[in-house]
């Protein structure tokens, strides 16, 4: 499994950023492609082409993320909900691949931000999350202990 986050050119210098979080813990199982408003990086399409692909965003057309979901890759955007509202809507590509969502059981313990929405998560939770979904306990717990400490700075 490898997470593609799309992510906005804005977060890349932000220090409340959690995408760099997650491609810190999990190294090439993570990778992050600058979204681009009129041109979509052809790595971004090659992911989508070869299939296997899914986007993680809550939707009324999304099914929820288990087990039984599997995909080699899931896109996070990340961004502030903003600004992921914005690139879901303004890329007609990620409207043709599936999208899963999250069972969000608990509440985002991500602080850093004004106006967080109820019932979303950060970019670094949606992984660990997903990480648990898919069984790979170990490697979500890693990203739990850097988010942790990411929090207390």
């Amino acid at each position: 499994m490898k997470f593609i986050l799309l992510t906005h050119q804005r977060e890349l210098h932000k220090s409340t950023n959690t995408g760099s979080l997650v491609v810190d813990v999990l190294g090439a199982a993570a990778e992050i492609i600058v979204w681009n408003r009129t041109y979509p990086l052809p790595k971004l399409t090659d992911y989508i082409d070869a299939g296997s692909t899914a986007l993680l965003y809550p939707s009324d057309d999304s099914q929820c993320m288990d087990s039984a979901t599997v995909f080699e890759r899931y896109i996070i955007i990340d961004g502030t909900w903003q600004e992921a509202a914005k690139i879901h809507n303004r890329s007609p590509y990620l409207h043709t691949i599936p999208k899963v969502k999250l069972r969000v059981i608990e509440p985002s313990a991500y602080n850093m931000r004004r106006n967080q929405r109820a019932g979303c998560l950060c970019t670094a939770e949606c992984a660990m999350v997903a990480l648990l979904a898919m069984g790979a306990d170990k490697k979500a717990n890693e990203l739990h202990a850097a988010f942790s400490q990411f929090l207390e700075k």
